[in-house]
């Protein structure tokens, strides 16, 4: 197991998968800047290693993340700096590969804008979500005023943001906030299921699908299909013509997939 931030982010290898975890579980797994930091070097690291395709993102113990360390705000000491910003904010860019969120616990206040920076989240029943706070005056420059709305709704998302209530796991998954829901403790386990099946997937074709999804919000309608058309090209190459003699000679008919290798 790898660390970062002095141990407050740890790193774990199975196969493909690469979990990443928030260690601090004596504060809730609220993030001061040097695990935010650390955070951005364990995910640079894994953008950049080859073998590793999917992560998985979670907090050690009961809880996500319960935001930002306030007692390192209420110092002084990191105001000024974004989780969002260029100084090795963690939630600025989104990666290459795929991100899925393990959400036990809260996921609130920036805890909620890691949660949202996910490609996708696996909650449990104990999973909370909120903008906590809201009580407290504290802003929210950490990537989620922008992701919430597009995943969401804006609508959904303002309540949320102004209200600062706690969203609980059932309602999360009934408006796409949370993408899978568990059992109680079971998140870590179904988002590392999850990221096997995503990994065993030709990648080159889901890779561009993923990239198109993203960035279409950034060009008018036209402009975005011909870049989802230029971009699609590579796996037509890479995989697809193999892909589809497999599905003639009878592999994947009627929806099956093939099981992923452990």
């Amino acid at each position: 197991m790898n660390k970062y931030a002095n141990g407050k982010v740890e790193i774990s290898r199975e196969g493909p998968v690469t979990t990443v975890i928030i260690n601090r579980p004596e504060v809730r797994n609220a993030c001061d800047m040097e695990t935010v930091q650390g955070l951005h070097d364990a995910f640079a690291d894994f953008e950049k290693d080859k073998t590793s395709k999917i992560a998985v993102f979670t907090g050690k113990g009961e809880g996500f993340c319960a935001g930002a360390d306030l007692e390192e705000i209420s110092s002084g000491a990191s105001i000024g700096f974004s989780w969002a910003g260029t100084n090795k904010g963690a939630t600025r860019h989104r990666l290459s590969k795929p991100v899925i969120g393990a959400i036990e616990g809260h996921a609130v206040a920036a805890g909620l804008a890691l949660a949202v920076w996910c490609d996708m989240r696996v909650a449990s029943e104990s999973a909370i979500f909120g903008v906590f706070c809201r009580r407290f005056g504290g802003p929210m420059p950490n990537g989620c005023t922008v992701r919430l709305p597009r995943i969401i709704g804006e609508s959904r998302a303002l309540d949320m943001l102004m209200t600062g209530r706690p969203v609980d796991a059932k309602e999360a998954y009934h408006f796409g906030l949370a993408d899978r829901l568990v059992a109680k403790g079971d998140a870590l386990a179904a988002a590392q299921q999850l990221a096997r099946e995503l990994a065993s997937f030709p990648q080159t074709a889901m890779l561009s699908d993923r990239h198109s999804a993203m960035t279409q919000w950034d060009y008018p309608e036209a402009e975005a299909i011909d870049r989802e058309i230029e971009g699609s090209q590579p796996a037509f190459h890479d995989a697809f013509q193999s892909g589809a003699g497999k599905f003639v000679s009878g592999t994947g008919r009627h929806g099956e997939f093939e099981k992923p290798e452990e």
